[in-house]
């Protein structure tokens, strides 16, 4: 990778990389546990049809955003998830919280209400 392109992969935002679906696949896979890179290329080739060459780029661009590592084991390259840029995402997340927090709790109010009329009534 050149200077110039890190340097523009650096720049892009956590969401930027994340607003891919390619992307966002691989790190689902990813957060089952490792992976190697032949697996990942295959689960991606089958759901999106795009080339080996093209899933070793999002890997790559995953890897350089701080979203993945990788590590060699023989001939493989084993991807794993880096949790220290999805907290960051998280962190950013947390300010919005406050506007889905009441409503999921208040679902979560109407489901034991619910639970607790059906258990009545049997």
């Amino acid at each position: 990778m050149t200077m110039q392109s890190h340097r523009a992969l650096a720049t892009l935002h956590a969401f930027d990389i994340l607003g891919d679906p390619v992307r966002r696949r691989i790190l689902e896979l990813l957060a089952t546990g490792e992976h190697s890179s032949g697996d990942v290329v295959a689960v991606v080739q089958r759901e999106f049809g795009i080339t080996q060459s093209a899933v070793s780029q999002q890997l790559r661009i995953l890897r350089d955003a701080g979203f993945a590592s990788v590590r060699a084991e023989g001939t493989r390259r084993i991807y794993a998830i880096e949790p220290a840029r999805l907290r960051e995402v998280d962190d950013w997340l947390d300010r919005f919280r406050a506007f889905w927090l009441p409503r999921l709790d208040a679902i979560a109010t109407e489901v034991a209400r619910g639970k607790r009329k059906r258990r009545h009534q049997e």
